[in-house]
């Protein structure tokens, strides 16, 4: 009788030892679940501010959302290193959902959003609160073999407070477009309606004006061809937006400028079919920026930015419509597309030094020997730019002939494309383990190594 107690009283201590076992297995199951971010690195800007955690109550599907909390300003992300292929296209895919997602200043590119990590390469922001939404993100490798990819509440302009849950993460490869035709879009804006430093300032173009750029426009078509010795070809669309602009960036070198952020809505409306390379924005100014004259001549455009991975360009405006800074006339001005021309090719020329090619700086055209011309400016520096055809103690210099081929990633390179797994969620407990001992294994290796 005894034994038999002693064997009934055993097999209960058992059944408790399993049952708290068991018990202790699911609540560091549940724990891990929660805090487990895979194989992405947690960041932020201000530490030990924000929250990252897995979301086993908001979420899509089986997976937990991955979620982040800024109860104050800050920009977090988690990102993982990739390989990818040098000059390749990818498409970068995942459902954002926010609540109360607020960036600390306004018209600043901030929000929850895809990027990669120190860059400004990012898709577009989802701000406010807002229910699962598909967010996509187009980015050529380049000269790159690795790239931080991230998931992000805020950005490299700003800081940003609220949630956001990241979920459905995918990526895929495409096709990369290496014609040699470039598409342009042109916006004309007809109006100027902001407030600056406690004046409203309206501006507004003439017929005279839009005429003028229409003519620029043409002329930078052909001469682009003509002085690239065919290694490029342009296509344009020109549109007229009657609502006005009604805000400015500013930055201490450059004075008021117009951000493609800062006219966002008008700019995402012709983007979203994925059909240009570049963009080219018009408008008045007149002596916004007072500390800089405006001489007949002289243009007042600015390159060099970047508008969804696209080239961004503004062409600014005096107030005289008789200015000859974009009209063509052979006893003054014979080459009045020049402002079009030295803007986008700020755009080769950032994106040369992105490949990785030697290029002389585009505003270092007085260090080898080219001066402005009366009637043609720096005509012949532009054309020699183009064609590495700059004498230098190195040999012929310039921009290579491969930079026309190498265009922005658009939506239109994924027509025909293939999925990767690189951002393959484990689908249930097994693969899960898998993963768990994959990465122990390599903690093991690399412990050793090193």
């Amino acid at each position: 009788m005894e034994n038999k107690e002693k064997k009934v009283g055993k097999i209960i201590g058992n059944i408790i030892a399993i049952a708290i076992v068991t018990i202790f297995l699911f609540f560091a199951w549940k724990i891990y679940q929660k805090n487990n971010f895979n194989e992405y690195v947690r960041a932020e800007y201000n530490l030990d501010t924000s929250s990252f955690t897995r979301d086993e109550e908001i979420k899509l599907g089986n997976a937990n959302s991955y979620r982040i909390d800024n109860p104050t300003y800050n920009d977090a992300m988690f990102f993982k290193t990739i390989d990818v292929t040098p000059n390749t296209v990818y498409r970068v895919t995942c459902k954002i959902k926010t609540l109360d997602v607020e960036p600390e200043k306004e018209y600043t590119d901030v929000g929850a959003h895809i990027s990669i990590g120190n860059t400004f390469e990012k898709s577009d922001n989802v701000t406010g609160t807002t229910d699962w939404k598909e967010v996509s993100f187009c980015f050529n490798s380049k000269n790159r073999e690795k790239v931080d990819l991230g998931f992000r509440l805020g950005g490299a302009e700003g800081l940003v407070k609220g949630t956001a849950w990241f979920t459905d993460f995918t990526i895929e490869t495409g096709h990369t477009d290496t014609s040699n035709e470039w598409n342009f879009l042109c916006v004309l804006f007809d109006n100027v309606d902001v407030d600056l430093e406690g004046e409203n300032v309206k501006l507004e173009l003439t017929q005279i004006d839009k005429d003028d750029i229409k003519a620029c426009l043409r002329r930078f078509k052909s001469s682009m061809e003509e002085m690239s010795e065919g290694k490029m070809i342009v296509n344009y669309d020109l549109y007229e937006v009657t609502n006005p602009i009604n805000h400015f960036s500013y930055d201490p070198d450059t004075g008021y400028y117009v951000s493609g952020y800062d006219v966002k809505d008008v700019l995402d409306e012709y983007l979203k079919e994925g059909i240009y390379d570049h963009i080219f924005i018009a408008f008045r100014t007149g002596d916004i920026n007072k500390e800089q004259s405006i001489y007949v001549n002289d243009w007042i455009g600015l390159g060099s930015m970047e508008y969804r991975g696209l080239g961004f360009s503004n062409i600014r405006l005096p107030n005289d419509d008789k200015s000859y800074i974009y009209k063509f006339d052979s006893r003054i001005n014979t080459f009045p597309e020049e402002v079009f021309i030295h803007e986008f090719l700020h755009t080769l020329e950032r994106n040369a030094e992105s490949y990785g090619y030697e290029r002389p700086e585009l505003h270092s055209n007085e260090t080898y020997g080219y001066k402005s011309e009366k009637l043609l400016g720096l005509k012949k520096w532009y054309q020699d730019y183009m064609n590495k055809n700059i004498n230098s103690s190195n040999g012929k210099i310039g921009l290579p002939e491969e930079i026309f081929t190498k265009k922005p990633s658009t939506f239109l390179d994924f027509e025909y494309s293939h999925k990767m797994d690189t951002l393959k969620e484990p689908e249930n407990i097994i693969e899960e383990l898998s993963n768990i001992y994959i990465r122990l294994r390599g903690m093991i290796v690399k412990a050793t190594e090193n």
